[in-house]
């Protein structure tokens, strides 16, 4: 375990990976991989009490794909925190709702 723990933290550092946790898992570089080469973006999802979740989805992503990162989201969050244990799994998407995507523009 050690073994990996090692080789875990050199991907880690590389730079395209550098802004990842510590406790990292596959799927999240896998994520991150994605985004680099254009195949995945992220969702930034703000909640009402202010806090902005940075969700990664593929390009051609559904409203369930996004429901389903957000909740790998706040579950790997809850277990990083160590918060809360029990959560709502409704997270305010229902069917019929509005998801407005918004084009983030670049600066030059």
């Amino acid at each position: 375990m050690d073994v990996f723990q090692e080789g875990l933290a050199m991907v880690v550092q590389d730079p395209l990976l550098c802004d990842l946790p510590i406790q990292v898992t596959l799927e999240e570089v896998n994520s991150q991989i994605a985004l680099e080469y254009g195949q995945a973006m992220t969702v930034r999802v703000c909640k009402m009490d202010g806090e902005v979740m940075p969700v990664v989805v593929v390009q051609s992503a559904t409203v369930l794909d996004l429901k389903k990162a957000i909740q790998r989201y706040v579950q790997l969050k809850q277990e990083r925190e160590g918060g809360i244990q029990h959560i709502s799994r409704d997270y305010g998407i229902r069917n019929r709702d509005e998801v407005s995507f918004i084009k983030k523009l670049r600066q030059k």
